[in-house]
């Protein structure tokens, strides 16, 4: 398959998901030092909420970042598909609307990782998930419109 066969829709899918890994090693850059220095190996008695306790906020912040990127990106992906074979299997071309809004969403959701991660600032962080929410049901909208 050549390369313009293949919808330009899957490349913020495939950058998110980068970012993704990104995070997971950020997280894991953070979290490993002070698991070891708590001796979290050898006492597998600790809870969840223990180790919330223990572990400081910056380092908290970026494993919670990692876990947002399990929640509503999910929707992302699913949608971001549906887009992509949907249009193909009508015989369309690559949507120019869709891959913006594709790239904005991807754009949003790094920055509210980087924002979650470093300064976690709760209001910055609520008006980045409405912006990014919004676009990700605009392209649902238009993958509904598409579908149906």
């Amino acid at each position: 398959m050549s390369t313009t066969q293949i919808p330009a829709l899957l490349q913020p899918i495939i950058a998110l998901n980068g970012w993704t890994f990104a995070m997971e090693i950020w997280m894991y850059a953070t979290r490993i030092p002070v698991f070891t220095r708590l001796k979290v190996a050898a006492d597998n008695t600790r809870t969840r909420a223990d180790m919330d306790r223990l572990t400081p906020a910056p380092v908290r912040w970026k494993a919670d970042n990692y876990n947002n990127l399990f929640e509503q990106p999910t929707q992302f992906y699913a949608i971001a598909l549906v887009l992509a074979i949907a249009r193909r299997a009508a015989g369309e071309a690559d949507n120019a609307l869709d891959l913006k809004l594709a790239w904005v969403y991807v754009g949003l959701r790094i920055v509210h990782s980087l924002t979650q991660a470093t300064t976690n600032n709760i209001m910055r962080r609520f008006s980045l998930y409405i912006a990014s929410s919004g676009v990700v049901a605009a392209l649902g909208v238009r993958a509904a419109m598409l579908v149906f």
